[in-house]
This record gives structure tokens, sequence and C-alpha cells, in this order.
């Protein structure tokens, strides 16, 4: 029983973390919430509208632009109705949250990479494998992770530059 309550906490936290989704609808949401494999098009839409990059459309059009997007800035490089793997899933979000990376990610630039330095600032969490397909729980929980971290990140960036001057 208390695994369960532990499981609907949580879903309820990153639910709530989501609210800057607002190009999203409910009705997507819990689409997603039910999906079991996401597509590259729908996790290019969710990571675009989360980090606000995609406000003005909803539903299949948003996904269309949002995938043409990505693939247009080298993101990804699957088709739009195929799955998405955790490694290209990861790649994505560090591009459109314009993270830094570790020296390897910084070299080299691609999903491999990405994907090791989410799973080392813990963005990533859980038993995982870098090839295997995201379902929509999982895509929620990254980019709700993603989202604290940036937030986080904001924060202490601000309060160095107010305390300490530095910039």
């Amino acid at each position: 029983m208390t695994r369960t309550k532990v499981f609907l906490c949580s879903l309820f936290v990153i639910l709530c973390s989501l609210f800057p989704l607002s190009a999203q609808t409910a009705a997507e949401l819990d689409t997603l919430l039910e999906t079991e494999t996401v597509t590259v098009s729908t996790a290019a839409h969710f990571a675009f509208g989360a980090a606000g990059l995609l406000t003005e459309l909803s539903g299949p059009a948003a996904e269309t632009l949002a995938y043409e997007q990505a693939l247009s800035r080298g993101w990804v490089k699957s088709g739009p109705e195929e799955t998405i793997t955790l490694k290209e899933t990861a790649f994505l979000l560090m591009n459109v949250f314009e993270l830094p990376g570790g020296l390897m990610y910084s070299i080299f630039r691609n999903p491999r990479y990405a994907y090791r330095e989410m799973v080392y600032r813990k963005l990533i969490q859980g038993r995982t494998d870098e090839n295997m397909n995201v379902s929509g729980i999982k895509l929620l929980q990254i980019i709700g992770s993603t989202l604290n971290y940036t937030g986080e990140r904001e924060e202490m960036d601000a309060m160095l530059t107010i305390n300490w001057g530095l910039e």
C-alpha cells in the first residue's frame, strides 16, 4: 500500500512541476501517460513545450512543427513516427534546455554522452539502458527533473551574481 502512495505522490509532484507545459492540454497529457513507447515527434513536442519554445500551437500541428525544428537543428535523426530511445531523449533535452555538458559531451556532442551526462546529474534515474524505449511516464519524469534542475541552476547563478558579483 505504501508503494502505491509513494508512486501516486511522485506522479502528482511530477505533474505539478509540468505546469509550464502550457501548450499541452489535459487530454494530451492523459494520452502521453498511457503511452508505452513515445514517438520522436511526441517527445519533441513535449520538450519544446516544457522549454517554452512552442506555445501557440497544440495537437498534431505542434508535434509536426516541433519535430521539424528538432530535425533541422540536428537534435533528432529518426523519423517522426519512430520510437525514441533514452539516449535520443537525453540529447534532445540537453539541446532544448541548453544544458552544458561535461568534457566528453562538449567534445563529441552526441546522444551517448548526453545520456551519460543526464544520468550523472540524476536527471535520469532508476535502472535504465541508453537504448531502451521511453514510455510517456518516463518522459514526463525526465522533463520534470530537467525543469527542476534548470530552475535550481538559474537561482544559483542569480545568487552568485548578486552576492559575489560573479558573471
